[in-house]
C-alpha cells in the first residue's frame, strides 16, 4: 500500500464544500482483498479501535462500518474509516469520508475531512500502520499513537481562546483564515476583513499592549483615575526588595514587572527568606522586578469586551487535597491524569509543575514533593490562581457588583485595550472594591478565554460571541462582492469584463486570470493566476472592495477553491472539454463536476449565470443554493424560455439589442454593436462573454446605466483582452492573435473567420503536450481544413512529452484537413511568428495562436517596432479604437440572434474592406 500522491483541498472541492484531504493509494497486492478474506484482520481492527461501532456507513446505522467488514469491504474504504476514527480519538473529531476507485486498476482516491491539515495527514500515515499490522498480525502500539496524535493535536491546532472565536465567526457566516500555523486568523475578506491574534485584534494598539505589559506603569496609571491599586515599587536587587516590602508593609507580592501568565509572581510573603526567593524567581522571568501590597481575598478574573464585562471568574490556586497515603508528587500526577489538563494551552486546564516557585510555596507549608499530607488537607501548589500555572477557575459573572464593573471597564480604558482581562483581588466581588479596600492588580492584553469557556463550576459564557460582535455588529457585512468564473473558453475574457464593469462601481476591484493578479488598474503577478492562491491573495489584501476570479479546472482539483461563498457563478461552456485525460478527468461529464463547484457555493441570495445552450451547465442549475439566470444568443431557446415562464432572470439578444429578463419583464439594455468587445456582433464568442459579463454585474446589482456605460468601453484589443481575438493590421495583412488552444475554442475563432474575405490564410499553432492524442489529431485536422499555410511548432509546454511529438501529431490531422498546401515545422514561439510575419503578403489573413500571452504581446510589439524603423512608412495600431458607422438591416444567422454585420471606419489604419 502506497501513497501515489496527498494533498490538502483547503477549500469547497469536488467532494464536499468544506477541506478535505484526497489521497491518491496504490493498495497494490492488496486491490483484491477484501476484509472478511483476511484472516483475523477484522477481530484484530474491531478490538484495536472498538469505537468505530458509532461509524454508520453506507448502511446507516449504529454498527454500519463493523456490518461491512463483516460482509467483506475493500482496504481504500478501510484506511478512510481509520483515518477519519484517529482524527476524532485526537480529539478533532469529524464524520466526512469517500473512497473511491481510479481508472487506474487498484489505484483510489480516499478522501477525507480534516480540522488541522498537519494533524490529519499524520493520521493517514498511522492508519496505515494500523491497517498493515491487522494485516500481518503484527503488534501495534495503538495508545502510545494515540498519545502522540494527541500531543500533535495540541501544538498544531488553534487553541481554547482563538478556536472559541473562530467557531463563533463560522456560527455566523463569516469567513476564516488561519494566516499561520499560530493563532493569526483573518475574518471576512478584502476591505471588510478583520484580524485577531488569540485575544488580540487588530485595533489592540501596540502602545496598550506596551502598557499592559509594563505592571508599575499599569499601577499608575490606574491609580491616577481613582481604580483602587496596591501600593508598590520597582526594586533593584533582593535586599531592595526586602526593604520596599518593609516600606510599604507585609504580607507582598513579588512579581515581575513585565511578566505574563502568572509566572515569576509569589503572594502572600511575610518573611525575608521568602521574599529574597521570590525574588530571585521573578528575576528569571525578567530584569525588572516589582514588589506590591499583598490584598487578601480570592482572586478574580473579570473579561472586558469592547467597553463591557461579558465575564468574570473566581480562580483558584493550583492544589491538591491530600489522602494520608499518596505523596504530593502522586496526587500531582493524579490531577494530571485528569484530560482536561495538558502541557499546552490548547486545553481547558494546565498541568500543575513544580518549578522554584511551587517548591517554595511546597516548604513555606512544611511539605515537599515526596511528603505525604494528612487526609483532607489542602495543600497549595502555587498561591497565585492563574490557569496557565494550573490553577481553576469558577464562573461568577453574575455576581460582579455594577461598581466593580465600572472600575474594570475603566482599568481596560485607561491602558486602552478593547479586550482586557483584569486581575481583582477582593473578598466578594458583589461588593464595591472601595468598601472592602479590593484592588485591581493588573490589566491584561490578550486574555486567556479558558477559564470562560470551560470553568470548572458554573455556567460557560459566549466570550468569543462577544468578541466577534464587538468586530462585526450584527448588521455589518465581513465579505466584499465575489464573482466567480469558469469554464473551458471564454473565462479569461468573461473575467475582464466583468472587472471592468465593476471598477465604474467599486473603488478597488481585484481580479485573477490567467493573465496575471490585477488590483485595480495595477498588475501585482504575472503568468497564469486564475488558480486559489491568487484568489486568496486578493481576499488578503485589504484594499480591495469586489473581487473577480477566473476559476480554472487545475486549482479546484489542486487546492479547492479560495473562499467559501460567491455572489455569482458564471459557467460559459463545457463544450466539447479541454484537459481531458488529466487528473481522472476522462469525460465532459467529469469536467462539468469540477466547473460546477462555484455553482455549489453561490450564496442563497446569489445568482448562478449559466448558458442555456450548454447541456452540461444547464445541468448545474440544480444544484445553485440561490437563483440561476441563463443566457444564449437567442432569446427563444427552450431553456430560457421554460425559465422565464417559473419567473427566472435571462439575457440574450433579440434584434441586435442585449435584452435583460426577468419572468415576462424585459430591459433592452444596449445595441450589440455598442460593445466594442464584440467588433459590432461579428465575434460571436465574444457576443457571448458580454452577456455572461453584463448578466453577472445585475445579477451581482450593478445598475443598468452603471453596466451600459462600462461595457461600451471595453474593445478587443491588446490592453484589454490580450490575445482574445485581438485584430492587427501590418502592411495590408489581417493578423488576429488569441490564445485559443482547444478543439471547441478554435472551432469558434474560425467560425468567425469565415467571415473575413481573405483568400489565403496562415495559422500559426501549437498545443500543450497534456492534451490527448485524440485532441491533437483533432485540432489539426480543423487547420487543416480552414488554413492554406500551418505553421505547428513547439515551446514551453511539452510537459512530458519527448520533442517532436506534438507537432507530429498536430501535422497528421493538418494533412487530413483537405485545405493546408504548406505546412512547416518550427520549434520556438518567437520563430513561428517571425517566420509567419515575414512571410505575409497584402491581403492575407494570419492567426496567431498566443502559446504565452505576454510573451507573444511583446514580440509584436517588437516586430511592429522593428518593421517601422526599417520601413517608416509602415502603420500597425497594437490597440486600435474601433468606431461603427451605421449598420445595415440586421440579418438572421442560422441558430443564433439576429445580428447585424460590422462596418468598421476606423482603427488607425485598419480594415475597411470587411
Amino acid at each position: 500500500m502506497e501513497f501515489r500522491k496527498v494533498q490538502a483541498l483547503r477549500g469547497p472541492n469536488i467532494w464536499a464544500n468544506f477541506p478535505v484531504i484526497e489521497a491518491w493509494i496504490d493498495l497494490g497486492d492488496l486491490k483484491d482483498s477484501p476484509s472478511n478474506e483476511i484472516p483475523g484482520f477484522n477481530d484484530r481492527l474491531m478490538n484495536w479501535l472498538p469505537t468505530m461501532i458509532e461509524h454508520r456507513c453506507s448502511i446507516g446505522e449504529r454498527g454500519g462500518f463493523f456490518e461491512r467488514l463483516r460482509m467483506g469491504t475493500y482496504p481504500a474504504h478501510i484506511l478512510e474509516h481509520i483515518t477519519l476514527e484517529l482524527q476524532s480519538l485526537a480529539g478533532t473529531p469529524v464524520g466526512f469520508g469517500k473512497a473511491r476507485e481510479s481508472s487506474e486498476e487498484g489505484v483510489y482516491r480516499v478522501v477525507f475531512q480534516y480540522v488541522e491539515e498537519a494533524l490529519g495527514r499524520e493520521c493517514l500515515k498511522v492508519a496505515r500502520e494500523l491497517f498493515l499490522a491487522a494485516v500481518h498480525d503484527r503488534p501495534f502500539d495503538l495508545a502510545g499513537e494515540i498519545a502522540r496524535l494527541r500531543n500533535l493535536a495540541q501544538e498544531v491546532c488553534l487553541g481554547p481562546s482563538t478556536g472559541a472565536i473562530v467557531a463563533a465567526a463560522k456560527a455566523r457566516g463569516i469567513p476564516v483564515r488561519r494566516m499561520n500555523e499560530y493563532s493569526l486568523v483573518q475574518f471576512g475578506y478584502g476591505r471588510k476583513q478583520r484580524r485577531i491574534q488569540a485575544a488580540e485584534t487588530d485595533r489592540t494598539s501596540a502602545i496598550a499592549e506596551g502598557l499592559a505589559q509594563d505592571k508599575e506603569l499599569t499601577r499608575k496609571l490606574l491609580r491616577s483615575i481613582g481604580v483602587p491599586a496596591p501600593e508598590g515599587r520597582p526594586v533593584a536587587g533582593a535586599d531592595d526588595a526586602w526593604a520596599a516590602a518593609c516600606e510599604i508593609g507585609l504580607p507582598v507580592v513579588v512579581k515581575p514587572q513585565d511578566g505574563n501568565q502568572g509566572r515569576g509572581v509569589a503572594t502572600n510573603l511575610s518573611t525575608r527568606e521568602q521574599v529574597v526567593k521570590a525574588f530571585e524567581a521573578a528575576k528569571k522571568e525578567s530584569n525588572y522586578v516589582l514588589v506590591e501590597k499583598f490584598a487578601p481575598g480570592h482572586d478574580y478574573r473579570v473579561l472586558v469586551i469592547g467597553g463591557n464585562v461579558v465575564a468574570a471568574a473566581r480562580r483558584e490556586p493550583a492544589h491538591v487535597v491530600g489522602d494520608g497515603q499518596r505523596t504530593v508528587r502522586q496526587l500531582m500526577d493524579i490531577v494530571n491524569a485528569d484530560p482536561r489538563r495538558g502541557e499546552h494551552h490548547a486545553t481547558v486546564l494546565s498541568k500543575l509543575k513544580l518549578d522554584d516557585i511551587s517548591l517554595a510555596v511546597l516548604s513555606e507549608q512544611d511539605f515537599a514533593p515526596d511528603s505525604v499530607p494528612p487526609a483532607g488537607t489542602t495543600v497549595l501548589i502555587r498561591r497565585n490562581a492563574n490557569l496557565s500555572t494550573g490553577g481553576t477557575a469558577i464562573d461568577v459573572t453574575e455576581y460582579v457588583h455594577p461598581e466593580v464593573a465600572a472600575r474594570a471597564v475603566e482599568a481596560a480604558q485607561v491602558i486602552g485595550l478593547d479586550i482586557a482581562g483584569v486581575d481583582v483581588v477582593a473578598q466578594d466581588i458583589s461588593r464595591p472594591l472601595e468598601e472592602q479596600r479590593g484592588v485591581i492588580v493588573e490589566v491584561n492584553a490578550a486574555p486567556g478565554l479558558r477559564m470562560h469557556l470551560e470553568p470548572s463550576a458554573g455556567v460557560s459564557r459566549p466570550v468569543g460571541e462577544a468578541i466577534v460582535e464587538m468586530m462585526f455588529t450584527q448588521d455589518e457585512e465581513a465579505r466584499i462582492p465575489i464573482v466567480a468564473v469558469t469554464g473551458v473558453n471564454g473565462k479569461t475574457t468573461t473575467t475582464r469584463f466583468i472587472g471592468h464593469i465593476l471598477k465604474g462601481v467599486y473603488r478597488t476591484v481585484g481580479m485573477t486570470c490567467t493573465d496575471g493578479i490585477f488590483i485595480g488598474e495595477r498588475r501585482i503577478d504575472t503568468g497564469d493566476c486564475s488558480g486559489p492562491k491568487s484568489a486568496a491573495a486578493v481576499l488578503m489584501n485589504p484594499n480591495v472592495d469586489a473581487a473577480v476570479f477566473e476559476t480554472a479546472r487545475g486549482g479546484v482539483l489542486r487546492e479547492g477553491l479560495a473562499f467559501d461563498r460567491c455572489n455569482v457563478a458564471v459557467v460559459t461552456n463545457i463544450g466539447d472539454g479541454d484537459h481531458l485525460g488529466i487528473n481522472d478527468i476522462h469525460t465532459t461529464e467529469d469536467l462539468a463536476k469540477v466547473k460546477r463547484c462555484i455553482v455549489d457555493v453561490v450564496s442563497p441570495q446569489g445568482y448562478a449565470v449559466l448558458n442555456a445552450a450548454d447541456p452540461l451547465v444547464v445541468e448545474m442549475a440544480p444544484h445553485c443554493p440561490g437563483g440561476v439566470l441563463f443566457f444564449a444568443l437567442d432569446g427563444s431557446h427552450p431553456v430560457i424560455e421554460r425559465h422565464r415562464n417559473a419567473g427566472g432572470r435571462a439575457a440574450f439578444v433579440r434584434d441586435g439589442q442585449i435584452i435583460l429578463a426577468e419572468g415576462p419583464r424585459e430591459e433592452s439594455l444596449m445595441p450589440v454593436a455598442e460593445v466594442p468587445l464584440t467588433l459590432c456582433g461579428m465575434i460571436g464568442f465574444h457576443v457571448e462573454n458580454a452577456l455572461s459579463s453584463i448578466a453577472a454585474a445585475w445579477c451581482l446589482g450593478v445598475p443598468p446605466s452603471a453596466i451600459r456605460e462600462r461595457a461600451a468601453t471595453i474593445a478587443a484589443d491588446v490592453g484589454k483582452v490580450p490575445a482574445r481575438f485581438n485584430i492587427l493590421e501590418i502592411e495590408g495583412a489581417k493578423v488576429i492573435v488569441d490564445y485559443g488552444h482547444n478543439v471547441h475554442a478554435l472551432t469558434a475563432v474560425i467560425g468567425v473567420l469565415d467571415k473575413f474575405p481573405h483568400a489565403r490564410r496562415t495559422v500559426v499553432y501549437t498545443t500543450a503536450g497534456d492534451r490527448r492524442d485524440c485532441d491533437m489529431l483533432a485540432q489539426g485536422k480543423i487547420l487543416g481544413a480552414a488554413f492554406d499555410r500551418v505553421i505547428l511548432y513547439e515551446d514551453h509546454y511539452l510537459r512530458g512529452r519527448p520533442q517532436g511529438e506534438i507537432i507530429s501529431l498536430i501535422r497528421q490531422g493538418v494533412e487530413n484537413g483537405g485545405r493546408a498546401k504548406e505546412i512547416f515545422e518550427l520549434f520556438s514561439a518567437p520563430d513561428a511568428a517571425e517566420f509567419a510575419m515575414n512571410g505575409l503578403q497584402p491581403g492575407d489573413l494570419l492567426l496567431l495562436q498566443a502559446d504565452t500571452v505576454d510573451e507573444t504581446v511583446d514580440w509584436i510589439k517588437h516586430f511592429v517596432a522593428r518593421l517601422a524603423e526599417k520601413k517608416p512608412s509602415v502603420e500597425a495600431e497594437i490597440e486600435p479604437v474601433l468606431e461603427a458607422e451605421p449598420l445595415p438591416a440586421p440579418q438572421e444567422t442560422p441558430g443564433s440572434a439576429k445580428i447585424a454585420p460590422p462596418v468598421l471606419a476606423n482603427a488607425a489604419t485598419v480594415v475597411k474592406d470587411y
